[in-house]
């Protein structure tokens, strides 16, 4: 069964069809190298993880391209904080990038570029932009994109052009503290002249030293790797506007195609019910999360169990819920094999009695349907009163949807095997402590954070126990 995805353009689900008819060509705005990335960023890789998957479940091939920033305000600003060069800044969270990708189980991209690799595609393309009278240059070396001359501005984002404008002031406010002359408010940065809190962080060009503008690396990257025109473009939806409404406009006007033919944005990530943020602690990393006692896989399964156009809200509760979805399906997957005589991976080539979450999925990637269908077959399903023959086929459905989804399942599903974290730990002891000193109030407290937490306390006469909820 085709995928039908919706897309952002014309608001509508439609057919993913290559344009060659062969492989299906897709970028995804990659992330910027200056700190660990989180949850809320780890969303939209593993919802495009799991895009790419459905795509080559389904038999298709795929050209996957993810970019790296590496060069930006935010990087040469904490580089220089660190006292580091900026490629051995960016090089250092770049492999802790990867090893929380692999952490994941996503996909690696085919191609990965990098802003700082590509600066001299960057420059010609707005070479060509200048020529073709779509920029300008400013006394003080910087190019600057005219929004004016492309007639399409603003029909990714359906903004009328007064609030184009607010959104490009708002924009430029927010993420651009460098200042420049500009013809239009809107106008947007595709070279930025040298400034002195650069350091040595700048680029030789025909309008003088300087830097790429952030908007202008995607375009430049994907036109070397996927060509005028490719199948999709993938991001976060805070990048609907201005960086991707940007992205079409410097792209359409350097060349003679019409970009990407198909948007995929995925929604925002709550935390508790409210905006993820530094100071309400609840920026969660991967690290974070394991050093809480949570699998990687865990995290996935919770990350795809939303879908991707509705806000998720991630809690540790939900955490705990994934493991035991994940238990479960360890469970089923153990009794099957067992009836079916199979030890080793399984190939998964079908989705057999699993076909309902299979077309559940094609149907605008529906993660949370095709999870509510595949635990709907299991509880159905008795392994025992299985033929060898079903248990085969019954096996290599539920791995298809597996691999589909990116979803490992653990290796036992006994609870009782689960490592205590240290903070955990120590908690459950202070509470103990409390409770043999009286102290009924700070054992109370300590009891609730424990809760939250996702844990609770076994007491006995001669000691206490920690386990998951």
């Amino acid at each position: 069964m085709p995928l039908t995805l919706h897309d952002t353009l014309s608001r509508s689900p439609r057919l993913i069809t290559p344009l060659d008819g062969k492989t299906l060509r897709f970028y995804c705005c990659g992330p910027t190298v200056y700190g660990p990335a989180h949850i809320g960023n780890f969303r939209t890789f593993v919802a495009q993880d799991v895009f790419r998957r459905v795509i080559e479940q389904g038999g298709l091939a795929t050209l996957h391209v993810r970019n790296l920033t590496d060069v930006d305000d935010k990087t040469i600003r904490d580089s220089q904080k660190a006292g580091q060069s900026l490629t051995d800044f960016t090089q250092f969270w770049t492999e802790k990038f990867h090893a929380d990708c692999a952490a994941l189980n996503l996909l690696p991209p085919h191609v990965e570029p990098s802003a700082v690799a590509h600066i001299p595609h960057q420059i010609r393309m707005i070479e060509t932009l200048i020529e073709r009278g779509h920029a300008y240059a400013t006394p003080d070396g910087s190019v600057y994109f005219k929004v004016a001359s492309f007639a399409d501005y603003g029909r990714l984002s359906h903004l009328e052009d007064r609030e184009l404008k607010l959104g490009a002031s708002s924009a430029a406010t927010a993420t651009d503290s460098d200042e420049y002359t500009k013809d239009s408010l809107a106008d947007f940065a595709l070279w930025k002249g040298k400034k002195a809190e650069d350091g040595p962080n700048y680029w030789s060009s025909p309008w003088g030293d300087g830097r790429p503008g952030w908007h202008l690396e995607c375009s430049a990257m994907s036109l070397e790797y996927l060509g005028e025109d490719f199948d999709v473009h993938g991001g976060g939806v805070d990048l609907i506007f201005p960086h991707h409404e940007n992205e079409i406009a410097q792209s359409c006007c350097a060349t003679h195609g019409q970009f990407a033919r198909h948007w995929f944005h995925v929604t925002h990530l709550m935390v508790d019910g409210g905006k993820m943020s530094k100071s309400l602690g609840n920026l969660y990393t991967l690290e974070d999360l394991k050093g809480r006692g949570y699998t990687p896989m865990d995290v996935r399964y919770v990350l795809i169990s939303g879908h991707y156009r509705t806000p998720l809200n991630f809690t540790l509760h939900s955490l705990d819920a994934a493991r035991q979805a994940l238990q479960k399906l360890a469970k089923f997957d153990k009794a099957v094999r067992e009836v079916a005589g199979v030890a080793v991976e399984v190939a998964g080539t079908m989705p057999g009695p699993f076909a309902a979450a299979w077309d559940t999925l094609n149907d605008d990637l529906n993660v949370p349907g095709a999870l509510g269908d595949i635990f709907g077959t299991i509880n159905k399903t008795k392994a025992a009163t299985l033929s060898k023959e079903e248990a085969v086929v019954a096996l290599e459905g539920l791995h298809f949807l597996l691999r589909a989804l990116g979803l490992q399942l653990p290796a036992g599903s006994d609870e009782a095997d689960t490592e205590v974290p240290a903070d955990i730990a120590e908690l459950a002891e202070k509470r103990w402590q409390a409770k043999q000193s009286k102290d009924w109030g700070t054992a109370d407290v300590l009891r609730k954070e424990l809760d939250a937490a996702g844990w609770v306390i076994k007491d006995s006469k001669e000691g206490y126990q920690v386990l998951r909820k």
